[in-house]
This record gives structure tokens, sequence and C-alpha cells, in this order.
């Protein structure tokens, strides 16, 4: 089974792979989507859409694990982002592609056991759980890894 955690943005959209198989869970690749800041909204969308159909063709997922959308005091971030999910949420349909959304206290809970965890904290906790030898960058690929990883254990 293949997880693809996102953590969705317009400027750099963080991405995990994950395989589970046999009970091993194995990261296989994570990074970001960097769009360029003064292009036209339709073009970065449209340059997340290619990149997330890329990286289905490279990795086909069983599940897609994205973070609910946090509404803060921005409502034009908040609406920015809201069309980067959508563009996400499309792609998954089109290679049909099942879609569990996960808020930012589900994700540290399963992470850490905390709901209160800090990045760090999580952060630490994907380096240890996935073996990996550094804590991932930037923030928000280690971010990626969190949002597949909680999928997983949440499944179990």
């Amino acid at each position: 089974m293949i997880v693809i955690g996102i953590d969705p943005g317009v400027a750099r959209l963080g991405y995990g792979v994950i395989k589970v198989e046999k009970g091993m869970i194995t990261p296989i690749c994570y990074g970001c989507i960097e769009t360029k800041a003064g292009r036209r909204q339709a073009e970065r969308l449209l340059e997340i859409f290619t990149e997330i159909t890329a990286l289905f063709g490279r990795y086909p997922p069983d599940f897609l694990a994205m973070e609910k959308l946090f509404f803060s005091k921005n409502v034009t971030s908040a609406m920015s982002v809201s069309e980067v999910r959508g563009v996400i949420l499309l792609a998954a349909e089109q290679h049909g592609v099942p879609v569990e959304e996960y808020t930012p206290n589900q994700i540290k809970q399963a992470i850490t056991g905390s709901g209160r965890a800090d990045k760090a904290q999580v952060q630490e906790m994907i380096k240890r759980l996935l073996h990996l030898g550094e804590i991932p960058q930037p923030d928000d690929a280690a971010d990626g890894l969190s949002i597949a990883l909680c999928h997983i254990h949440i499944m179990r």
C-alpha cells in the first residue's frame, strides 16, 4: 500500500510518500512543489496539478492523506490554499485515489501521542519512526510525511 501525504500550500506544497508492505513502513520519497510568487494564481494551480499528477504516475497511491484547512485570520491566504486543495482533490478523483483529511491536532496525536505537540516534536518523531538519518527538510516535506504516517496509524 502506498500513501501520499500532502501539506497544501500555494508557494510551497509539502509531500511525503510512504509504502506499507507486510507491516513494514518505508519512506519512499518526500519533497516540495514550489511555485513562483508573482505568477497568476491559475498558472500556479496548473503547475501544482501537473506535479501532483506526475507524482501519482511515479508512485501510484492507494490513498492520499491531506491536512484539513486551518482557517486563520488571513482570509486571502485561506482562499488560495482552498484552491490548491481543490486542484489536489481533482487530481485524486481523476486517478481514482481515495482522500482522507486530518486536522493538525489529529496528525500531532497520531505521530507524538499528544495533540499539543510542537512542530519540532513532530519532526523528531518522524525522523525516529521512519528511521531517517536527519529531520526531513524543508518543514513542509516533513509535514507531508507526518500526514501520510498519520493516515497509516489511523488505518490500523
